[in-house]
């Protein structure tokens, strides 16, 4: 019985490890075919936690916003909410002080947070997406970051115009998306 439940207790190990193999394959995969050296990416990443960090620190943003900060290639995109405008400022404020980023797009808005169940729908909304556009032929998903905010789209990424435009076009078609928002750079030629 011991034997047994010791075999039974190594495939289950197993199938976490394999698991993390194909995330790993997966993520190195993505890593490989983006645009970005690996330190701007890496950058890029730590850039996200290093604006989470700061604006955790202040208790009026902590307690009455909802912020995201997404770094693509020293581009900061911000969204969420903010109940006045007050608020938004200093949240973008702050970003800039930290001087991680090249540009700011600010799409903040203003109202309140939104609810567990918005961003549940979210987070749906991007599911639909990104899987319409693995369905479709010739557009290179592993360049394009799709977010989703309060039913608002957010695509960004380095591709080229005719990719971007695509994309869009699938994200504008997916049920409950109210608007899309390209946040695109052209690659370098």
């Amino acid at each position: 019985m011991i034997r047994l439940t010791a075999i039974l207790l190594s495939l289950m190990l197993l199938q976490g490890c394999a698991g993390l193999i194909v995330a790993g394959v997966v993520g190195g995969a993505v890593m490989l075919n983006d645009e970005r050296p690996l330190k701007t990416q890496l950058g890029d990443t730590d850039a996200d936690f290093t604006i989470s960090a700061a604006l955790a620190k202040h208790e009026d943003i902590k307690n009455h916003t909802h912020i995201r900060a997404i770094t693509v290639n020293r581009k900061v995109l911000v969204i969420g909410q903010a109940p006045n405008e007050r608020l938004k400022v200093k949240v973008i404020q702050i970003i800039n002080e930290l001087k991680l980023s090249d540009k700011i797009y600010d799409q903040i808005r203003i109202g309140s947070p939104t609810n567990f169940g918005t961003r549940s729908n979210d987070t749906w909304i991007t599911t639909k997406v990104k899987g319409r556009m693995l369905n479709t032929d010739g557009l290179d998903i592993t360049r394009i970051k799709v977010v989703t905010e309060n039913s608002e789209v957010f695509l960004l990424g380095i591709i080229d115009k005719n990719q971007a435009d695509i994309a869009a076009d699938i994200a504008r078609f997916t049920t409950g998306v109210k608007r899309v928002i390209k946040v695109f750079e052209s690659p370098k030629k």
